[in-house]
């Protein structure tokens, strides 16, 4: 690992496995061919055969259930504490994915953490456009509250990665009343600027082997509706950032994306956050999905894993 000058010991480099390179770079050709393609309704099927796909574990076990009033999927390792849980928010940029499909890649954060994770199914655009997932998403959170969890962690990856800096904020800012502590939140991917004004749009969009960044442009709109894109509960980048707990996120250097996770980490340290960010070179979006096969996955999900263990204990440990 090599640390970036501009921010510090606060954003860290991981080098490229050579044998990971190789892998990726099958992977790239394959895929090559679909990037920027429009997105249409009907793909929602393949995206959650792709993340079916992820490597499962055979130490957990699922529950489907309604928390909130939202339905999900309760992913529980052999042991947990009634009194912790984790929530983790699916990507699929607000218009796919779904608690079932994302039960493998949630098992391998839930197993490293030693806590069960719900994963709701939030509303999907163009049918739910903004705020509908994010009312359920925080209709989530204070069910698991009145439920009688005490200490939350949240994770999510790419657009789920923005709902769950969004629901960060809102209970920094008071806008969550509950009695649970929220411990950190690790994310993946995150997408923290629905404006699209990162630089990363232009400099990884040769390096990005899924998306442009028109295609992206036209997922938002679904996703936005008539809402502003600078509404902090649209964008967690023009959000107020004092006071968040603290904060780690995992992004690969190959994509457009990038810029959102860097940018936010700059605002969150500069508003006092403890905030780290992960840059992992050569990995495309969505890469820690690519468990067994790509060691940078297992690599950054171990880092989270230990992240949300020792937030836990550290409240844990209070209370005692």
């Amino acid at each position: 690992m090599s640390t970036s000058e501009g921010l510090g010991n606060a954003l860290v480099i991981h080098p490229l496995d050579p044998q990971d390179a190789s892998t990726i770079g099958q992977i790239e050709t394959a895929v090559r061919p679909y990037k920027g393609l429009p997105w249409r309704i009907e793909a929602r099927e393949q995206y959650d055969a792709l993340l079916e796909g992820v490597s499962p574990r055979d130490d957990l076990a699922f529950e489907s259930d309604t928390v909130g009033g939202v339905p999900g999927l309760w992913v529980r390792p052999a042991s947990s504490r009634p009194e912790e849980a984790l929530l983790h928010l699916h990507g699929g940029w607000f218009s796919a994915g779904s608690a079932r499909a994302y039960r493998h890649l949630v098992a391998h954060i839930a197993a490293r953490a030693g806590a069960r994770a719900f994963v709701p199914d939030y509303r999907l655009a163009p049918e739910h456009p903004h705020p509908a997932a994010v009312d359920d998403v925080l209709a989530t959170y204070r069910g698991m509250d009145s439920s009688g969890i005490r200490r939350i962690a949240i994770t999510g990856d790419s657009a789920g990665g923005n709902l769950a800096l969004v629901l960060a904020s809102c209970v920094a800012g008071k806008q969550v009343s509950a009695k649970a502590i929220l411990v950190g939140a690790a994310v993946l991917s995150p997408v923290t600027d629905l404006t699209l004004s990162g630089a990363t749009y232009e400099t990884r969009a040769e390096a990005d082997p899924y998306f442009t960044r028109q295609q992206v442009a036209e997922l938002v709109r679904s996703y936005l509706g008539s809402a502003d894109a600078n509404d902090p509960l649209a964008s967690p980048l023009q959000g107020q950032l004092s006071g968040l707990a603290p904060i780690r996120i995992h992004v690969g250097d190959d994509e457009v994306l990038l810029d959102d996770s860097r940018r936010y980490v700059e605002r969150a340290l500069a508003a006092g956050v403890d905030a780290r960010l992960d840059v992992w070179t050569g990995m495309p979006h969505g890469f820690p999905a690519m468990i067994g096969a790509v060691k940078a996955s297992a690599q950054a999900l171990d880092a989270i894993g230990l992240f949300l263990t020792a937030r836990l204990q550290e409240f844990r440990s209070r209370r005692e």
